[in-house]
This record gives C-alpha cells, structure tokens and sequence, in this order.
C-alpha cells in the first residue's frame, strides 16, 4: 500500500527482508531497495560489524543453470554497502567505490549465505570482506568493498 498517511510504506517490504524493526525508521523513505526485493535477499543480521542475508539460487542463475556471478557480487555489495551504511550513521552515507569477487564453486539449486565482516572502520572508508557460502557451509566465492562515507547534503 502506497499512500501519503501510511508512516512507513516499505513497512512489508523491510518485514519481507528480515529487517528488525529497529531499523525501520533509518529505512522507512526508501525500503531495502528493488534488486534486493527481486533477488529475494533476506537479511538474518545487521550491524556495521557484520551483516548476513540470505538468497535463493533458483530465479537467480545464469544460461548454464548455476547461480549467476553477478547474483554473488549484489549479495556482497547489498551486505558490504547495508554495514556500510550503519557505520555510517545519521546525517552521512555510503557510497561504494571497488568491489571484487572471486569464485571458488559454482552451484545450481538451493539457498547461499553472505556473511559480511569488518575489515575497517574508519571516519572516511569502510572496508567489508564478505564470505558466500552453500547450506553445507562451503565457500562458493569471496567478495570485498570499500565505501566512501560521506555527509549528506541539506
């Protein structure tokens, strides 16, 4: 529902990702973002230390049927940005600047886990390392982002 009275319209979008209600107000002008919404990420935990999501497999593969390598790097960028973004805080923003993977296995049906870590916290750039896994716990492929942490603008 999409109205001017409703406090928080992404209220069911944020529910549907696993956002804590915490956090609701810090995203409640702008939800978790479409691509997060398509590639059905769902969040298990979220703080500027780490952050971890989920994302089906099916819906999210490429022509040869595995899980796209693209998909792996918007679950990474999605985790390293999120964290970013928190140690952030209000009154400043991440944008991101590099981001890499590599892929180690491929996979072809199932749910992959990130889970995102802190490699540094500083006052100007943020630096994630984030760690995708299969249900058995194997890494499919390793990721790292950097942000730039900025004031908003008024």
């Amino acid at each position: 529902m999409m109205d001017n009275f409703t406090p928080n319209r992404f209220v069911d979008e944020l529910n549907q990702a696993g956002v804590p209600e915490e956090f609701h107000d810090w995203l409640s002008g702008h939800g978790v973002g479409s691509l997060v919404v398509k590639m059905g990420i769902r969040f298990t935990e979220l703080s500027a230390e780490r952050t971890v999501a989920t994302m089906p497999v099916e819906g999210n593969t490429q022509v040869a049927g595995i899980l796209h390598g693209g998909a792996h790097v918007v679950l990474a960028e999605t985790l390293g940005s999120f964290a970013a973004s928190l140690h952030a805080g209000r009154g400043r923003h991440a944008v991101g600047i590099e981001v890499g993977a590599t892929h180690h296995r491929s996979i072809a049906s199932g749910t992959v886990t990130g889970t995102c870590t802190a490699i540094h916290l500083g006052g100007t750039l943020a630096t994630h390392e984030i760690v995708i896994t299969d249900e058995r716990g194997r890494r499919l492929s390793t990721a790292r982002i950097t942000n730039m942490i900025r004031n908003n603008r008024h």
